[in-house]
């Protein structure tokens, strides 16, 4: 077993957490007069709940875990952000992540003044575990993996996953933003397994609440009482929890908007291969296509002018010529094969 303890910064384990209103007493209560709250504008004129209890419930229900499995951050780039803060030591240790990957894995470490080191994926993307594991050493304290990948769209081979998780001793973060759009079981059912493993996943994709800002980070109830020792006491404000809460009732309709983009995903693939300039199309188990054109500068400039946004990713390694296409409803694919049919 690891302890995860030892992983975690002397300062980190030595802090004394913030003490708020909220979060110094269990039960009912009917005057609140701690907080130093304007007493009018019910219910807007309290502090959050800081733990996201009822929500976190809502979740665990869903995701067949238990709530203290479960840290709800601003997006999933607070949780990046605070697995850096809470296990890596500016200056001394540093980080591994596959490359190419999402970028905020970089941006934070660099925030932070930890090392971020890049694992080459091969080729195809596929995922080569001992490269992964020879590129850490001693002072590395974390591995982000990201499955299925940004912006490459594949799932990683999870026996090259279990061979990370079977070889390294320190915190294994896979990202899993994607995860409603694959074909592949997501790695939760195996958290209680990997106490040193951390889980991502976030409403900003298949429940289509990117503005809401509300990620999910899932470990063992060790690494999450870190998180809440760490982040900052009311992160997720009333407003959130609440629109949130009620969106997870309309799981069905998640399920029928996955249905329908995995659905427009496979048509705009054969649209895209309809059009000669269109090199490849790489396997997608994500909400987007990663193609490969010949100058993916030019198209992607001359799609800038006629109001059709994609991302261009020709300067991120193994992706020359590429570009990252989200898939959107069928009237905007439509408009994008127009486009590009009459560059």
């Amino acid at each position: 077993m690891i302890d995860i303890s030892t992983l975690v910064r002397d300062n980190i384990l030595r802090l004394k957490p913030y003490s708020c209103a909220r979060s110094e007493y269990r039960g009912e209560a009917s005057v609140f007069l701690d907080a130093n709250e304007n007493p009018m504008n019910t219910p807007y004129n309290r502090y959050p709940d800081p733990l996201q209890e009822d929500l976190k419930e809502k979740i665990a229900e869903i995701k067949y875990i238990r709530p203290a499995q479960i840290m709800l951050g601003v997006g999933s780039d607070e949780p990046i952000d605070l697995v850096i803060r809470i296990f890596c030591e500016p200056g001394e240790n540093n980080m591994v992540a596959i490359d190419p990957t999402y970028g905020m894995y970089q941006v934070c470490a660099d925030i932070n003044n930890v090392e971020y080191r890049k694992a080459l994926l091969n080729e195809d993307y596929t995922l080569d575990a001992q490269r992964v594991l020879d590129m850490a050493d001693d002072r590395t304290k974390v591995l982000f993996l990201c499955s299925p990948n940004n912006p490459t769209g594949n799932v990683l081979n999870r026996r090259e996953i279990r061979k990370i998780l079977n070889n390294f001793g320190g915190i294994i973060v896979i990202d899993e933003a994607y995860i409603d759009f694959s074909s592949e079981p997501s790695w939760l059912r195996e958290l209680d397994e990997h106490p040193n493993m951390i889980i991502l996943q976030t409403f900003s994709k298949a429940w289509g609440l990117a503005a809401v800002r509300c990620g999910m980070a899932f470990a063992s109830e060790e690494i999450i009482g870190f998180f809440n020792k760490v982040k900052y006491p009311y992160n997720i404000n009333t407003l959130t929890q609440k629109f949130v809460y009620e969106q997870l009732e309309h799981k069905d309709r998640k399920n029928k908007w996955v249905k329908i983009l995995l659905e427009q995903r496979e048509l705009l693939a054969e649209k895209l291969r309809a059009i000669p300039f269109v090199e490849k199309i790489y396997p997608s188990e994500a909400n987007f296509l990663l193609i490969k054109v010949p100058d993916a500068n030019d198209i992607y400039n001359k799609l800038v002018k006629k109001g059709v946004i994609i991302r261009n990713r020709n300067n991120i390694s193994l992706c020359l010529g590429c570009l990252r296409i989200t898939v959107g409803v069928a009237e905007e694919n439509e408009i994008l094969i127009n486009e590009l049919k009459q560059l």
